[in-house]
């Protein structure tokens, strides 16, 4: 560890055509700064390492992400934004308290974010709050969607289509994409969803797995030389 590292921009190569950060310094700021707050369940720390290299190499003017039970990802999102002195806004959605899911926080949604500054609550369907959103901030360029929702093929599919098509130049991180074969019993529902996604829209998305054991991380990056082939 170098001290005072993690407080300058690792991405020193922003027009790079591959996903390029430095990765001395994302282990200070992870390290020093985010997992001892968060721990690393649900997230390893490589996946911790993606989420805080997203953030410093897309510089997302807005942060939108669902899913986040008792806002774990949300706050890791904040502080990162906040130790690369990142103008930015993260708003997290997760379903109403009136309906029923397995994967509902309940009374302890959002807990860790609850009344800071950058962060904002919703409630309501992930893609369509968060689309809605993006549009009123009028629809800033290079956003980034995390999806962490109830990890179904159908749900996901949905997602990744519906920013795919509405957001050019988005990144999009998502939980939970391991890929396992079927008879492990694991839930391949949004490793399939990537894969069909990207074939979908072959110009459009570099893919960076996390794919170090279960859960697994994937980051869809636009290639920024490429055209993006929206409404393919």
């Amino acid at each position: 560890s170098r001290p005072g590292a993690a407080s300058t921009d690792p991405a020193r190569n922003v027009g790079c055509e591959r996903f390029e950060v430095d990765a001395w310094q994302l282990s200070d700021l992870v390290l020093e700064r985010i997992a001892p707050r968060v721990g690393v369940r649900p997230f390893p720390l490589h996946e911790l390492l993606l989420m805080a290299a997203a953030v410093a190499r897309v510089r997302p003017p807005i942060v939108l992400e669902w899913g986040t039970h008792v806002g774990k990802s949300a706050w890791i999102f904040r502080e990162t934004l906040r130790l690369l002195t990142i103008p930015s806004h993260v708003h997290s959605i997760d379903l109403p308290a009136e309906v029923g899911h397995v994967e509902h926080p309940g009374a302890r949604r959002g807990e860790m974010v609850r009344g800071l500054s950058g962060v904002s609550l919703h409630e309501g369907d992930g893609l369509d709050v968060s689309l809605r959103l993006w549009a009123d901030a009028g629809r800033p360029g290079a956003p980034l969607f995390f999806l962490d929702g109830d990890h179904s093929h159908a749900s996901v599919r949905r997602e990744l289509d519906g920013i795919s098509a509405a957001v050019p130049g988005a990144a999009i991180l998502l939980h939970d994409a391991f890929f396992q074969s079927a008879p492990s019993g694991y839930n391949v529902g949004p490793h399939r969803a990537i894969q069909e996604v990207v074939e979908r829209y072959p110009s459009r998305w570099e893919v960076l797995h996390s794919g170090l054991g279960l859960p697994g991380m994937t980051l869809l990056f636009p290639h920024p030389s490429s055209p993006e082939e929206l409404g393919a």
